[in-house]
C-alpha cells in the first residue's frame, strides 16, 4: 500500500548536530539559572523542577544547586523527560526573542515540503520535547515549516532506542508498520524502529555516521518513499 507516513529524526537528520550542541545546548546552559529564578509563580515549571529533584533523589535542592544540576545533565545530554521539557522551555524564550533560528538543512526543507504536497503524513521524533521540535521547525532557517507536520513525538512515548517507543507511535498514527518510514542518522534508533516493523532509511551526511544494513541516503533528495 506504500508509505503513508514519514517520521524524521532531528539532530543529524533534518538539523546539523553542531547547531544542537553549540547553539541550543549552550543557550540553555547559560540561561537556566535566570529561567529558574523567573519561574517562581509558574506552577507547571515548578512541577517539572520538583520532578528533577525527585530524579536527583534530593527534594531540598536550592535554586543554585538545581540550576547547576540541570546544566550538568544538559552537558551529559540527559534524555530524562523533565530535563528535556525544561530545556525546551528555555529554548522557547530564545526563539521568541529572536536570539537564534532553528537550523534545518535546505534539502530537508525542500523534500519535506514535497512529501507534504504528495499527502504524506509527516512527524518528527526527538529526545527534545515535542514543543521544542515545533519551535525548531516554526522558527527555522528555511522559514516556517511547522505546518508541514501532523505532530511531534518525544520521550513520553519511550526512549528512541527502544522498540516499544515505535510501537507506541504506531498506535498513535493508526497505520501498519509497513506504511511508516523512519528516517534517522542513528543506527540504534533505526534498529529499534525496524524491529517494530517500520520501514527504515539512514541519513548518512558524513563518514562519521556508523552504518548498518538499512537503506541509506546522503540527503533527503535520495530517500525512496
Amino acid at each position: 500500500m506504500g508509505i503513508k507516513a514519514i517520521i524524521v529524526d532531528t539532530a543529524g537528520t533534518t538539523t546539523d548536530f553542531q547547531f544542537i550542541k553549540e547553539v541550543l545546548f549552550s543557550y540553555s546552559e547559560n540561561a537556566m539559572a535566570d529561567f529558574i529564578a523567573n519561574s517562581k509563580n509558574d506552577f507547571a515549571i515548578q512541577t517539572l523542577l520538583d520532578d528533577v529533584k525527585q530524579l536527583a533523589g534530593n527534594p531540598d535542592l536550592d535554586d543554585a544547586a538545581l540550576a547547576q544540576l540541570l546544566v550538568d545533565w544538559i552537558r551529559d545530554d540527559s534524555k530524562a523527560t523533565p530535563v528535556k521539557t525544561l530545556q525546551g522551555l528555555v529554548w522557547k524564550q530564545g526563539y521568541l526573542k529572536g536570539d537564534f533560528k532553528g537550523h534545518v538543512y535546505e534539502d530537508a526543507a525542500k523534500v519535506l515540503t514535497q512529501w507534504n504536497a504528495l499527502g504524506k503524513r509527516l512527524y518528527s521524533f526527538s529526545s527534545s520535547s515535542a514543543d521544542a521540535q515545533e519551535l525548531l521547525f516554526k522558527y527555522s532557517s528555511q522559514g516556517d515549516l511547522s505546518g508541514l507536520f501532523y505532530g511531534h513525538f518525544d520521550t513520553s512515548v519511550g526512549q528512541k532506542t527502544t522498540v516499544q517507543a515505535y510501537k507506541n507511535i504506531l498506535n498513535t498514527v493508526s497505520l501498519r508498520p509497513s506504511q511508516v518510514l523512519y528516517l534517522s542518522d542513528d543506527l540504534a534508533e533505526l534498529n529499534a524502529a525496524r524491529e517494530a516493523g517500520l520501514v527504515t532509511c539512514q541519513l548518512v551526511r558524513s563518514d562519521q555516521v556508523r552504518q548498518g544494513s538499512h537503506d541509506s541516503a546522503p540527503t533527503f533528495a535520495q530517500v525512496r518513499t
